[in-house]
């Protein structure tokens, strides 16, 4: 495994600076590394990581394990946390990693020459050991492995709205392959035309 410098010096390369959610990220990529006995930052897809926040964690986790979302080893599930579970797709064997809650009162104990409670986090997240940052709980998941990763390139067209699906996301719903969206789990609405068509008149006159 890569040493924590080396993975925090490349962290920082993708935000021009470091905070402490990237060390955290890369401290609990470094973790789950151990507990699961894999070398990290991984070359292949065998580990599968489901973060629950974006943001600069995530990148954290990214740079420390090689998991990224455009290599579909990477899942998002937005739950606010700065937490992960981190998934060996060959064992199956699981660990959902979270900073210790006591986590920033100890950060300043490791820093004491930190001039501030920001400053006192990038540094003591830094220099304490992984059992008083982080907590590493076995898990397992609820839904199969292979249902999450999915087979890349599988390829249907939604009946409703002649859309393309991709990775094995339509849904069935008597005998009618559809979209997500059109089967009723969307995150969108579609405006009327005549709006639609005011915006894209608008988009025109900008450019």
């Amino acid at each position: 495994m890569k040493p924590l410098d080396e993975l925090l010096q490349a962290c920082a390369a993708l935000h021009h600076h470091l905070c402490p959610r990237q060390v955290l990220g890369v401290r609990m990529g470094l973790l789950a590394g151990e507990i699961l006995g894999l070398d990290l930052p991984q070359s292949d897809k065998r580990l599968l990581t489901i973060v629950e926040t974006d943001g600069c964690g995530a990148d954290g986790i990214a740079v420390a394990t090689g998991c990224w979302v455009g290599h579909r080893t990477m899942r998002i599930e937005d739950y606010g946390k700065v937490a992960a579970t981190f998934v060996d797709t060959l064992t199956h064997r699981a660990v959902r990693i979270v900073p210790q809650t006591q986590s920033r009162q100890l950060a300043c104990e490791y820093a004491p020459e930190a001039h501030s409670k920001w400053e006192a986090q990038l540094l003591g997240y830094q220099r304490m050991p992984a059992a008083e940052l982080l907590s590493a709980q076995t898990v397992r998941l609820d839904m199969p492995v292979e249902q999450i990763i999915s087979r890349a390139g599988e390829r249907m067209t939604c009946e409703s709205c002649g859309e393309e699906i991709m990775n094995e996301r339509q849904v069935i719903r008597d005998g009618v392959v559809l979209c997500k969206s059109c089967a009723g789990s969307s995150y969108y609405s579609v405006v009327a035309e005549r709006n639609a068509s005011v915006v894209l008149l608008n988009q025109q006159s900008v450019t």
